[in-house]
């Protein structure tokens, strides 16, 4: 790289398409032709790029909330819920009559672009000191990035802090991620489950047969369907407060925080808490792939740090995108290398290993053990939502 060029280098791995741009020496001035985000006002927007289609997002004057959120040519807010989307909401006790908003808002610019633009919302909000909410577009991709800094004031008393985040995606689908599963609420659950919350590893998506959105969700778990229905004190032993059956609804609330539950220690939540959701739109049918790909990505990101020498190559390359790398790491007998291999289909998935030299001399199915057991090729079967465990020895 010569001083302050920019480069654009697309590579494939089993996690998709990954670009990056890559600058080294002085500053590079960005091409005339980069999707940059922008800021107007209370909006933020970025053009079309060659992998998302143009995003716009306009905010609430009076709330904070996201009030619009254009993907295209399609609205993604449901003007009619009673949320928009990342609104606060603070209930003290469990009676929904005495639910609470946040204060007027001060909305500022922090980010102006290219790569990010962003806006912070500030208010005196029940239930917190302050309450900080960042709003984040990013460019090229073009999705949404929630930071949300609680600084919560100490309560001892029953309360929930909630974030809504009302969806419009007709004939959506509702579907959770858990651990190794993706469940559908109501359709996917016995009788007698909960349904008055959920509890979500890493993601949500709403789709319809032609588009839809996932949600992700790394610091807070607890979600409520269509409403705020996780209010239910001092009703354990009365099933008449328990939801029965779940209207389908396109409408998520984050159960951010609360101290419902009897406690035999101080139950208040004093102190600076952030909540962090990530809104990325897609235009094509629900895949679960894509979905647990983007809740791996913002759970546990790329890190940046200084390197030198040759570039260092991937130990082994998956031809399948249905399958994820769920753990590779060294045995625990420091004699070869364990590669957890996780379905993300719902049939079986065939995938070809491709290691990098030196290839191992030796490739075994394992299990918890780590030890081996029958001989592996380079292609395996990987069962629907299964997990499959192989060793791989190189020669001393």
């Amino acid at each position: 790289l010569t001083t302050g060029e920019l480069v654009f280098r697309p590579t494939v791995s089993s996690f998709g398409a990954e670009r990056f741009y890559i600058t080294r020496g002085a500053p590079a001035k960005l091409p005339a032709a980069f999707p940059a985000a922008r800021v107007e006002g209370l909006t933020l927007s970025a053009p079309a790029s060659t992998l998302a289609p143009a995003i716009r997002l306009r905010l609430d004057e009076k709330t904070g909330g996201i009030a619009s959120l254009v993907y295209g040519e399609r609205e993604l807010v449901d003007g009619k819920a009673a949320t928009a989307l990342n609104d606060y909401f603070y209930l003290p006790g469990s009676d929904l009559k005495g639910l609470q908003r946040n204060g007027p808002v001060k909305i500022a610019i922090k980010e102006k672009g290219p790569l990010i633009a962003s806006l912070v919302v500030e208010s005196e909000a029940p239930g917190c000191r302050r309450l900080t909410r960042e709003v984040r577009l990013h460019a090229v991709r073009n999705y949404v990035e929630v930071i949300n800094r609680v600084d919560k004031a100490p309560v001892r008393a029953k309360e929930g802090v909630h974030f809504g985040f009302g969806f419009n995606v007709p004939g959506g689908v509702v579907r959770m991620d858990v651990p190794w599963a993706v469940v559908r609420p109501e359709t996917d659950q016995i009788p007698g489950a909960c349904r008055n919350w959920f509890t979500v590893q890493r993601w949500v998506d709403i789709s319809n047969d032609d588009y839809g959105v996932t949600w992700v969700t790394p610091d807070a778990p607890l979600v409520q369907i269509g409403g705020i229905t996780a209010n239910l004190i001092g009703s354990l032993s009365d099933i008449r407060h328990w939801t029965e059956h779940l209207e389908p609804s396109p409408t998520l609330y984050s159960w951010a925080m609360n101290n419902h539950w009897h406690t035999n220690y101080r139950a208040e939540q004093e102190g600076n808490t952030v909540f962090r959701y990530f809104i990325f739109p897609h235009q094509d049918r629900y895949s679960e792939a894509a979905a647990t790909q983007l809740g791996v990505e913002c759970g546990q990101p790329l890190l940046v740090l200084p390197a030198r020498g040759p570039l260092p190559q991937a130990p082994v390359r998956l031809s399948n995108h249905s399958v994820m790398v769920s753990v590779l790491k060294p045995s625990d007998d420091g004699k070869g290398m364990v590669l957890r291999l996780f379905g993300l289909s719902d049939k079986a998935e065939k995938v070809t290993l491709a290691w990098s030299e030196p290839r191992p001399a030796r490739v075994f199915f394992s299990d918890n053990s780590e030890r081996p057991r029958q001989a592996c090729g380079d292609s395996v079967e990987v069962p629907a939502h299964s997990l499959v465990t192989l060793r791989a020895e190189w020669e001393n």
